[in-house]
């Protein structure tokens, strides 16, 4: 009876672990330039990755100070239209 528990348990674990494996999250980055203002950088996540104020502020200094930041994670149907949306907007835009 124990025995049987354990085996049920450690098949969940098992299937959880293939979930994991087969879902594809990708990172969208965004990298800084010295063409975009802050306030485009930021209207343009909040409008296009649907950021809140804050985020969209806090991403957009991440960006100015290191380089890059990831403002969003997805897959990659999630993560095209938002990328050609930033890049549409002037925005230099990866999905790594």
């Amino acid at each position: 009876m124990i025995r049987a528990g354990t085996v049920t348990r450690e098949q969940e674990l098992v299937d959880v672990l293939e979930v994991v494996e087969t879902t594809d999250l990708l990172d969208l980055v965004v990298f800084n330039d010295d063409f975009n203002t802050f306030d485009h950088v930021i209207d343009t996540l909040i409008r296009v990755c649907r950021h809140t104020v804050e985020q969209a502020e806090q991403c957009t200094w991440i960006i100015h100070h290191k380089g890059k930041c990831t403002v969003k994670h997805g897959t990659l149907a999630e993560l095209k239209p938002m990328r050609d949306a930033i890049c549409e907007a002037g925005i230099d835009a990866r999905i790594i």
